[in-house]
């Protein structure tokens, strides 16, 4: 069951409804800037996580400023496209709302408190902290992907960095990986061992912590584990992560 941190009491509570009904995931970001795009990020994470565990989601996005803007950083990350909440109602047989926020309690410009008198938005909240102010520009050269997983590298409750060296580190880590996502796909597929199954769920599931979903993928990947089983597994984490961890499958000599 996947758990979250409630930014209301501190508390965790489960993410997804007993009874499996739908949850609404609303995204609050002003404009656009890293950190909305990071609020942005986690939200899709989150839905991906409520997906594999069968829940049926319902995604929107509220916001007044730069809104094209920040669809197109993040159709470029790879994130799913939100709804606009302007136009939603109440969902069928929704229960339960999650509210996808900058850190600082707020739910109107990323991190700024709710107006005196504005009642917040009932449901659950998830509080993201920023990216950091001094690499708040991504380089126009970034690959998307490698700017996806600096931005994943670290706990939402982190503030992130995304300069040259957390980028270049990133590439460095998606090109191995897909390199060798590529080549365990030329031997037969195996099962994905239970424990490693076990470990990337507990993993995600323990508040998204995809810092931790991304260690398991190293152990993993150092594992003596038959190679078709290692590709299945990058290829189920992947489901979460979003990276595009079998795009080079195929292209080996």
């Amino acid at each position: 069951m996947l758990h979250i941190i409630d930014a209301r009491t501190g508390e965790p509570v489960d993410a997804a409804p007993a009874r499996r009904g739908l949850t609404r995931v609303v995204v609050h970001a002003a404009g656009y800037d890293p950190t909305a795009l990071r609020v942005l990020l986690v939200a899709d994470v989150l839905v991906r996580a409520l997906e594999l565990g069968s829940t049926p989601v319902w995604a929107l996005l509220a916001g007044e400023r730069e809104q094209a803007e920040l669809r197109a950083a993040a159709a470029a990350l790879g994130i799913r496209p939100f709804e606009d909440s302007r136009d939603a109602g109440t969902g069928p047989g929704e229960a339960q709302a999650i509210h996808v926020v900058g850190e600082g309690g707020g739910t109107t410009p990323v991190g700024t408190p709710l107006p005196e008198g504005v009642p917040a938005p009932e449901g659950v909240r998830i509080a993201v902290a920023p990216v950091d102010p001094s690499s708040s520009v991504i380089p126009e050269d970034a690959a998307p992907a490698a700017v996806r997983l600096a931005l994943l590298s670290r706990r939402r409750s982190e503030p992130v960095r995304l300069d040259a060296d957390a980028l270049a580190e990133a590439q460095d880590t998606l090109a191995r990986w897909r390199h060798a996502v590529a080549d365990w796909a030329r031997r037969p597929s195996r099962a994905i061992p239970e424990e490693a199954r076990g470990r990337l769920r507990t993993a995600w599931e323990d508040d998204l912590d995809t810092p931790a979903v991304l260690r398991v993928l190293e152990w993993v990947e150092a594992s003596d584990l038959p190679e078709g089983a290692r590709f299945e597994t990058y290829a189920y984490a992947d489901r979460l992560l979003g990276l595009e961890l079998t795009r080079d499958v195929g292209s080996l000599a």
